[in-house]
This record gives structure tokens, sequence and C-alpha cells, in this order.
């Protein structure tokens, strides 16, 4: 199974010149799920969500995309009365959108609520959702979570919810997570106790694509192999305008 990963374009601040290698370069790889993790947009605007709705019809399908932080109107009186219209009418309407693939399932998690500033929030019937649908009669398969905020970090920057999420991605079986955010790329195994004993769910967190926001390191896209005992993560650098292989992460799938 392969997987594609991008997060923060940041249309509205972004490098418009980056964004036909990018997608050529996705487009190359042939991934079977292509999943954006976030901040399509910097500010939200009508014009924002119209320029990358034309970038994501370019990327290979299926798509799962989930909402970020700068999708939400910042400083508008819709962040409190319909902070997710013009995501919802531009590029989905579903915030917790399913992608179910031969062998593969996806959710992705809608963790921006309107009434933060820019950390996370998972509720409790998503932390359900989680738990639905995963069949143990299935065989072996890829189940993954998607959504734009990191689920590894503790203290201030946690997200809300975070110890119920993880129980639930312990208990589900969940092989991946993915986020964005932080415009940094990181790979992190997470041991989590389970009424068996431990499962190891993989976070990956995919770097910035085309935005001008960088943290201390190049833009960059992520390319996840899933294999029957190993997630294999690629990082897929910038140079110049075009994308090279980078950083290479291999780690056992499913330690219990």
């Amino acid at each position: 199974m392969l997987i594609a990963q991008l997060s923060d374009l940041h249309v509205g601040a972004y490098l418009p010149a980056l964004v036909d290698s990018l997608v050529a370069d996705v487009v190359a790889a042939a991934p079977a799920l292509t999943v954006v993790t976030g901040d399509l947009t910097m500010r939200a605007r009508r014009t924002e969500f119209e320029t990358v709705r034309a970038v994501l019809d370019r990327l290979p399908r299926p798509l799962l995309v989930v909402l970020g932080n700068h999708d939400v109107p910042l400083f508008s009186p819709s962040r409190i009365w319909a902070p997710y219209a013009r995501y919802s009418r531009q590029i989905t309407p579903d915030l917790d959108p399913v992608v179910v693939l031969p062998g593969t399932r996806a959710l992705g998690l809608q963790s921006m609520p309107r009434w933060r500033w820019k950390g996370g929030r998972v509720s409790r019937r998503q932390a359900c959702l989680v738990q639905i649908g995963w069949d143990e009669q299935d065989g072996p398969e890829v189940r993954l979570i998607a959504l734009h905020h990191p689920v590894s970090p503790r203290g201030p920057a946690r997200i809300v919810g975070r110890e119920r999420l993880l129980r639930a991605a312990a208990e589900a079986r969940v092989d991946l997570v993915l986020a964005g955010h932080t415009h940094v790329p990181a790979v992190r195994r997470l041991d989590l106790p389970t009424g068996e004993g431990h499962w190891s769910v993989l976070e990956v967190v995919a770097g910035t694509a085309t935005s001008t926001r960088v943290r201390g390191r190049g833009r960059s896209w992520t390319l996840i192999q899933v294999e029957q005992d190993a997630i294999r993560v690629q990082e897929r650098e910038q140079v110049g305008l075009g994308w090279r292989a980078g950083r290479l992460v291999a780690h056992p799938r499913g330690i219990r």
C-alpha cells in the first residue's frame, strides 16, 4: 500500500511556481491513496479555496482531505456562525471523511474547533468513529487516521481529547496517524496500552509542501509504503523547482 501525504499548502502565502512540479512528483509516485492533512489556505478566503480546489483536482485519486486551523476564517463573524462553510462548499461537505479501498480503511477527523485559536480537539463522537467499522474478520489491512494536529505532543501543545483518541486507535489496531500543522516532518512510534498488551501506532507528520512558512527545514511531502511487517516513510524534498528523495525511516508494524 503506497500513500502520498501532503500538508500545509497555504494558498495565499505559498510559492505558485512549485505547484506544477509538486503535482507531477505525486502523480509519478502513483500512490494508492493521497492524503492532505490540512492548511490548504492561509486565511480561508473564497479565492484561496478556489485556487487550492484546482490543485486538489490534479492529484491522484482517491483523495482524503482534512481541514486545518488556517482553513477557518480568523477575523470574521463567520468563524462563530459558519466556520466551515467555505471549506464545505469548495473542498468537501464531509468534515470526517472516510475512504475504503481493498485492504485499506482511512478515516479523516476535523480537529479544529471554532473556539480554539490554533490548537486541536477530537471529540468523544470522533473517538467513537475510530472504533466503528474495523472488522477483525477482514484479515490484515491498512488502517489509518488523518487529522491536522499531531497527537504526540503533551502539555500545552496537546490536542484536547488526545487520550481518548489514542485509546480508540490502539483498540482499533490503527497502523498510522497522519498529521501536519507543525511544518516540520517527523515520524514517531507511539506504543499504546490495550487490554491485551500494547499496540504500536506510527505517527507521520508531513512537512510544508508549498507554503512560505518553514521552520528551519525545507519544503517536502511524504511517501509512505505500508508492508505486511513494516512501514517505510520517505520524505520527498524540494530542490529548486523539483523534488528528490530525502530521509527514509522504517518501523516495524503493529508490535504488541
